[in-house]
């Protein structure tokens, strides 16, 4: 691994020099506070595109069985979702230990317990048995397609019946495919939101 790739924000170990930002963000009345760093992904404000799911994931109905946010980073996505959902565990995971560092530092900045953070390469740290009512992700589209489709398609083991899975996606960062590769795996795909060139898309566990 080169010296650049190494500060990727999908690198387990960013050697990045530290540069600490504080950010706050609102949806809904609620207002988080993040400490971001060097080495993470969108370290100087909350990505648009995290922001459109985060915007959209409130008005979706899924079975409540606990919440996976794959890919974490600094913990946005998972926070917000265990703030609009308190009475569900939100498991919240990714490669980048300083990111994952940085999310449990969030949760309890923001006073949030109804979390377990943790590393996985993918799901490859989550119990084949374990099953979820929803699975959120605003993929790491610089780790590659390869890692982006097994993000995508490995959901289905994962989500209980009628468990869904929310993703976000640029179009040209290949929301297309994204969609095909959906429909493909769960028989269904169905775009929830557009913005800005960012497509919410949803696929639920029939």
């Amino acid at each position: 691994m080169t010296e650049k790739q190494n500060q990727m924000y999908f690198a387990e170990n960013p050697t990045s020099q530290h540069d600490e930002h504080i950010i706050d963000y609102q949806v809904n009345g609620i207002d988080l506070k993040f400490t971001t760093d060097a080495g993470v992904f969108s370290k100087l404000r909350v990505d648009y595109g995290s922001g459109v799911l985060i915007k959209k994931m409130v008005d979706v109905v899924f079975p409540q069985n606990n919440i996976l946010d794959v890919g974490t980073g600094y913990g946005p996505i998972g926070l917000f979702a265990a703030k609009f959902w308190p009475k569900q565990t939100v498991e919240m995971i990714d490669v980048n230990e300083r990111g994952l560092d940085l999310a449990k530092q969030n949760a309890e900045i923001n006073h949030i317990h109804n979390v377990a953070i943790f590393s996985s390469d993918v799901y490859s740290n989550i119990s084949s048995a374990k099953k979820y009512g929803l699975i959120l992700t605003n993929p790491p589209i610089r780790a590659g397609k390869e890692v982006v489709s097994n993000i995508l398609s490995g959901s289905k083991n994962h989500l209980v019946s009628d468990g869904v899975l929310l993703v976000v996606i640029q179009k040209k960062q290949g929301e297309p495919s994204a969609r095909k590769l959906l429909t493909k795996t769960f028989g269904n795909c169905t775009i929830l939101k557009r913005d800005k060139g960012y497509y919410v898309l949803q696929a639920v566990n029939n």
